[in-house]
């Protein structure tokens, strides 16, 4: 079971192992933005399977990286570790900032995805040497604005930024919100908020800064990282009242720190308008999509309503109210569901109401994380099937139990034949599995009626039945 823990500037030396050869491309995938939007997004981080997995969110709408691998990384066993966790939770799977040329292996992996790409999420990146000679005649602005800032400041130098610089840095700030744009936008102030507490740890290796000075005045600065072969610049502010100083610090700075890497990724425009216009104007060689991939099971996509299903002695429906007081009764028989394997009351989260477990039902249900199966003799229920546990690969697992009065009659065998054919050739399921305690010779003996025997470890027998 996956344990995270929030992203901290303690941590940085760890993110950075992973993503210093990170070649995924987009500034998400940095120690820089991690540590910038920490408790913006929520991140937390774990290891797992020798990858790096981060994830975004708060409950009901948690999100996953790709993983990052390190060395001898394993990214599907990762995968499987995310998987799980999110069928313990009882949340989706969800991925996002999913780079481009890895989507095609989620879609090997997962037979349901849904998939969003929103422009206003795209990063914008650019050829390091584009931007380093502005050669050509779609840069010749770009050049213009340079010239005039030359003309005006010819002795302006860029050098690297210290922990010394501290100073500096602080009468920049200064200046810059004397002047700033948009001090009436909120989502602009914060993120102005966020750049100052970045600028403070430019003693740490990883992080490239670059300041551009007239005289002792710093006029404008950059914070980057460099992740595989790509630069990514987390901050890039200048002094509005310098005309051209922009495109003067994305030269200088490319020249100076661009060194072996192919591109530069200036990050997203986060739908400002004017951001928009003035990253196009750059000439970005791509805009880098980041997709948003929900996995969705069988459930979702061919399941509309429990269905009834008929054997020859039983019927399964969908529970009812009026099965309340016997399904309570069924799921509190402590003796007889020892070997059930799941704590029907520590799982509720709370105290137990007469409704408690019928409504766990009906939401799983209406998230689509279980069917709970009512199994009727003569219409009275007498137990229960559930198919749960859908790992968005083709497989879901089959559980069974039948009160005490009705046991050792094969109404087990029967009720669980049925909903295991049911999830096979009308789910659409590859696989349905199963478990039983190894002390639970009834369940074994029931299990090894109707399905093939997978493997064992110390507690369990395993099961499987393929479509």
């Amino acid at each position: 079971m996956l344990t995270f823990k929030p992203v901290t500037k303690r941590d940085a030396n760890t993110l950075r192992r992973y993503y210093q050869n990170c070649n995924y491309g987009l500034c998400e995938y940095s120690v820089g933005t991690k540590l910038m939007w920490r408790e913006v997004l929520g991140t937390v981080w774990t290891e797992c399977a020798g990858c790096l997995v981060a994830r975004s969110g708060e409950k009901g709408r948690y999100t996953f990286d790709y993983p990052v691998p390190g060395p001898e990384g394993d990214v599907d066993g990762a995968l499987d570790a995310i998987g799980e966790w999110c069928r313990e939770q009882g949340v989706p799977l969800r991925f996002f900032v999913v780079p481009e040329d890895k989507v095609c292996h989620l879609f090997h992996r997962y037979p349901y995805l849904c998939v969003s790409d929103n422009r206003t999420w795209r990063d914008y990146v650019y050829y390091r040497q584009d931007l380093q000679l502005f050669a050509g005649r779609r840069y010749s602005g770009q050049r213009n604005h340079i010239k005039k800032f030359r003309a005006q400041w010819p002795e302006a130098e860029l050098r690297r930024l210290s922990a010394a610089d501290a100073p500096a840095v602080e009468r920049f700030w200064a200046d810059y919100e004397a002047e700033f744009p948009k001090g009436d936008n909120k989502k602009a102030r914060d993120e102005l908020k966020l750049a100052k507490d970045m600028l403070k740890m430019l003693s740490r290796p990883y992080f490239i800064g670059g300041g551009l000075f007239d005289g002792e005045k710093l006029i404008a600065l950059s914070l980057a990282e460099k992740c595989g072969e790509t630069l990514i610049i987390h901050i890039e502010k200048a002094l509005y009242s310098y005309t051209g100083v922009y495109p003067t610090l994305v030269q200088e700075f490319a020249a100076a720190f661009g060194e072996g890497c192919v591109y530069i990724n200036r990050e997203d425009d986060a739908g400002d308008r004017g951001l928009r216009t003035s990253k196009l104007q750059y000439g970005p060689a791509k805009l880098a999509s980041k997709y948003c991939i929900e996995v969705q099971n069988e459930l979702a996509r061919h399941v509309a309503a429990i269905p009834t299903l008929k054997t020859p002695r039983l019927t399964l429906t969908e529970l009812r109210e009026e099965d309340i007081p016997a399904y309570n009764a069924l799921v509190l028989d402590g003796d007889r569901n020892r070997w059930w394997g799941y704590d029907d009351v520590g799982g509720l989260g709370g105290p137990v109401g007469e409704r408690s477990f019928f409504e766990v039902a009906r939401r799983d249900f209406e998230n689509r994380l279980a069917v709970n199966f009512a199994v009727r003799l003569e219409g009275k229920l007498i137990g229960e099937a559930v198919l749960y546990n859908f790992d968005g690969r083709g497989a879901a697992e089959l559980g069974c139990r039948i009160s005490a009065a009705y046991a050792g009659h094969g109404y087990g065998t029967e009720a669980f034949a049925a909903a295991a054919d049911w999830g096979l050739y009308q789910v659409n399921l590859e696989r349905v599995v199963a478990k039983c305690f190894k002390e639970n010779a009834p369940s074994y003996r029931m299990l090894s009626s109707c399905m093939r025997k997978k493997g064992e470890d110390e507690t369990f027998f395993y099961f499987e039945k393929p479509v």
